[in-house]
């Protein structure tokens, strides 16, 4: 590795054709592998790239990794990307694209935040999910924010998971959102803004702990040059929340994961969540209702269960409420809930608060709820409901980023500027059919990484899902969380149905030197950051998975 000089920045070789034509006879050449990086033509030249500056110099917390990946040459590079994708297939880490079982991607290149930029985001989505909290335990109780008209009650009554049933339903220590993923986008500004909430079964943070764990196997090395906030401890404060979660009456709470089964394409994340936390992984035949309370049926009889962490959707929890034909929850649960005899997490009805045309007012909750500014601003969104919105959108449906309210995963997206007019038209009659069910965004050109793409490291967009536990008192942020890159070329959806990966996610640790003086003075020993060990070297635990896909 070549030494950094602590007065000048690392800078981009130059890019252009004759550079990229060139690229063979200089593979041995430091930072070889960024030739042509930030070529004009590429795909969405104007998005913000998270590692380069527009004029070609390193950003100050990428300075280290691209001095280690720069010291790398082509093999070396490849042979390790090669050792990622083994090591994923050995750990059976799948997921299912168009019917098929593939290694999920794990890109070699991970994705740095600054110490100081991390603290920003965390106070952002903390402050939402307070905001959220507020929102839900309003709504299903006095709907105070409906009568001061500050959200159209229709709005929330034609909401498909807006649930009656939980009206009344009111948690011991009042959290409904114990665990939450907010996803993040960089915009060509380099502002991280909200693209939506997820309060019902949020999954992927197993993904956040074993791209770490497989990181530090194969790049030990990467470690040593940074001081890595840990992501290990996220099951110590999910049992945290969920044992506080239960009433104040039960001095040693029971605690079980609600998994669908094996099939289920997030079954290794329920198994791994639970064995972690040290709980029993259940399904709904293990458990039943008997005078509003729930039993967990065990080799030693029967048990009373206080919390229960579900994986299963509201309509399939409860059959005397919701599908009768449903053979996964619990008959009589959503009863024991409001006799609050157990605890569901997280709590019914919670999907009322990520619809998407629910998030357009996320921002006014923090004002109405929190009367705070918001810290996060959500993307510009057009709500096809709202007659004068929806003019404008379909009078500019080749603009936009057209969005079904109950889609996900990447599905129903219509790309306005790549669409066909024949798509475009058979659009306009949809949306003109449902205006309650789209939602149009201007294009956002989402932040790029380095990513490896053959031999050579190119720009790929990203997004990123922080992962929030909430036990009453205080609401953790994971340090990192998933972040998901869209591998093809020009992509802007991340989504794993869609073909997307994921790159582990390096929040640094603070220090009061400079940020470049501490990357390039290795840690010699563990330091605490807020009570936390900083992560300087592998991950040793090793774990057998089975097939799981980010949602």
């Amino acid at each position: 590795m070549s030494a950094m000089n602590s007065t000048s920045s690392p800078r981009l070789p130059p890019s252009g054709r004759r550079a990229r034509a060139a690229r063979t006879r200089r593979n041995g050449k430091p930072g070889a592998q960024f030739d042509g990086y930030l070529a004009p033509q590429r795909p969405h030249a104007d998005a913000y790239d998270e590692m380069f500056a527009p004029d070609g110099t390193v950003r100050p917390p990428y300075r280290a990794l691209y001095e280690s990946i720069a010291g790398l040459d082509n093999s070396d590079l490849n042979n390790r990307s090669a050792a990622l994708d083994r090591a994923m297939v050995d750990q059976g880490i799948t997921f299912s694209l168009s019917g098929q079982e593939r290694p999920f991607p794990l890109d070699l290149v991970p994705r740095v935040v600054a110490a100081a930029e991390w603290s920003k985001l965390e106070r952002g989505v903390a402050q939402r999910v307070r905001a959220l909290e507020a929102f839900l335990a309003d709504v299903y109780g006095d709907a105070q924010i409906l009568q001061d008209g500050i959200v159209p009650r229709r709005l929330i009554t034609s909401c498909a998971h807006f649930q009656r049933e939980a009206v009344g339903v009111n948690p011991p220590n009042g959290v409904r959102i114990h665990v939450s993923g907010v996803d993040l986008v960089r915009d060509e500004e380099g502002t991280f803004r909200v693209l939506e909430d997820n309060l019902r079964n949020p999954s992927g943070v197993s993904y956040v702990m074993e791209n770490r764990r497989t990181m530090a196997r194969v790049f030990p090395d990467l470690f040593v040059q940074h001081r890595v906030r840990p992501v290990g401890d996220y099951a110590a404060h999910l049992l945290r929340a969920l044992r506080a979660a239960a009433a104040p009456n039960v001095a040693d709470p029971t605690v079980v994961v609600l998994t669908p089964g094996v099939h289920n394409s997030a079954y290794f994340e329920h198994s791994l969540l639970a064995r972690l936390m040290g709980v029993e992984l259940v399904e709904g035949r293990d458990m039943f209702c008997r005078d509003n309370v729930v039993y967990l049926r065990t080799t030693e009889g029967e048990r009373p269960v206080d919390v229960v962490y579900r994986r299963i959707d509201d309509e399939f929890l409860d059959p005397v409420h919701y599908r009768p034909d449903s053979v996964l929850g619990v008959a009589g649960i959503l009863n024991a809930a409001r006799a609050g005899n157990v605890v569901i997490a997280n709590a019914v009805g919670n999907g009322v608060g990520d619809d998407k045309l629910v998030y357009t007012y996320v921002p006014d909750f923090v004002k109405y709820y929190l009367n705070e500014k918001p810290l996060l601003p959500n993307v510009d969104t057009y709500r096809c409901w709202l007659p004068d919105e929806m003019d404008y959108v379909l009078s500019h449906l080749d603009e936009l980023v057209v969005k079904p309210v109950e889609g996900s995963g990447g599905y129903g997206i219509v790309f306005g500027p790549e669409a066909s007019q024949a798509e475009l038209a058979a659009l306009r009659r949809k949306v003109k059919a449902n205006r309650r069910g789209w939602i149009a965004q201007p294009v956002v050109q989402l932040s790029t990484v380095p990513s490896k793409v053959d031999d050579w490291l190119a720009p790929r967009h990203v997004d990123l899902r922080p992962f929030a536990v909430n036990d009453g008192k205080e609401i953790f942020v994971l340090p990192g969380g998933l972040t998901r890159v869209a591998l093809p070329e020009g992509s802007l959806v991340v989504n794993s149905s869609q073909g997307g990966g994921s790159k582990d996610t390096w929040v640094l640790a603070a220090r009061s030197s400079s940020a470049e003086r501490e990357l390039e003075q290795p840690a010699l020993a563990p330091s605490s950051v807020d009570g936390r060990a900083a992560e300087q070297g592998p991950e040793l635990t090793t774990d057998q998975q089975q097939q799981q896909q980010q949602q």
